[in-house]
């Protein structure tokens, strides 16, 4: 797959993949990424400071006064004839838990109601996919994720709200995400999720990352308040949530 080059000011280059929203294109991306990663870590590539991946491109911030344009255009197409399937990394899977409808999901009376379901078989629909977790963007630790059955894809609300509630677990389109932060939102919020999906204090602050695979568990209000509670006093084991690791 040959990607586009695009200057992004003196300091970046970016490399877009294509123009869609689909697992093939973001697996190339994060193949790509990682392995700039590698070579970058290994001193094999002086003067990149930081890589931006998205869901069909990939950012590369450098340093003009260590490494040119024309230079690093060149490197990165030798690297792109590099990559094999056997450059694949290890992705991590998790199940993450959720407390569906009532005050932790105000959408999903009216998303079963838009689609003619049920309220159960909406749950049931969001919980039936393994989603692949694409971007973080929009805010630090704001998961992408995809896809969603497409007997739920919905736009998103017109007119957003002004205050989204931290853990919401919301859809639009093919989409699904959890907010990290407390902040306006117009996606359709279907539940809540108790884990800090973003901590500073953690040595990696985000808890998910482009290529991790992500499952939906329903539970209980009650169960949903003693993990939160734990998670408020520190003592929530993240281990319990991740089911294995799979190659990307």
């Amino acid at each position: 797959m040959q990607p586009r080059f695009l200057n992004l000011g003196d300091r970046a280059l970016t490399l877009e993949f294509g123009d869609t929203i689909d697992q093939q294109l973001v697996s190339a991306v994060s193949d790509f990424d990682a392995r700039l990663t590698q070579k970058k870590a290994a001193g094999k590539l002086v003067g990149i400071i930081e890589t931006v991946p998205t869901f069909r491109s990939l950012t590369v911030i450098f340093d003009p006064l260590v490494i040119s344009r024309s230079d690093l255009q060149d490197r990165l197409l030798r690297l792109l004839d590099k990559v094999e399937s056997s450059d694949q990394q290890l992705a991590r899977h998790w199940r993450l838990p959720v407390c569906y409808g009532g005050d932790y999901g105000p959408d999903l009376e009216s998303t079963a109601a838009t689609l003619g379901l049920t309220q159960e078989k909406v749950i049931d629909l969001h919980v039936s996919q393994t989603y692949l977790v694409y971007m973080i963007g929009f805010l630090p630790g704001f998961p992408y994720m995809g896809d969603v059955d497409p007997a739920l894809h919905l736009p998103r609300h017109k007119e957003p709200r002004v205050r989204v509630p931290v853990g919401s677990v919301a859809i639009t389109g093919q989409q699904t995400a959890i907010y990290p932060w407390e902040s306006p939102g117009g996606w359709q919020l279907l539940g809540r999720c108790p884990l800090a999906l973003f901590d500073a204090q953690r040595s990696e602050p985000a808890l998910l990352e482009p290529g991790d695979q992500v499952d939906f568990q329903s539970i209980s209000e009650a169960y949903y308040q003693e993990l939160a509670e734990a998670m408020q006093a520190g003592s929530l084991d993240f281990s319990q949530f991740l089911r294995q690791e799979v190659n990307a």
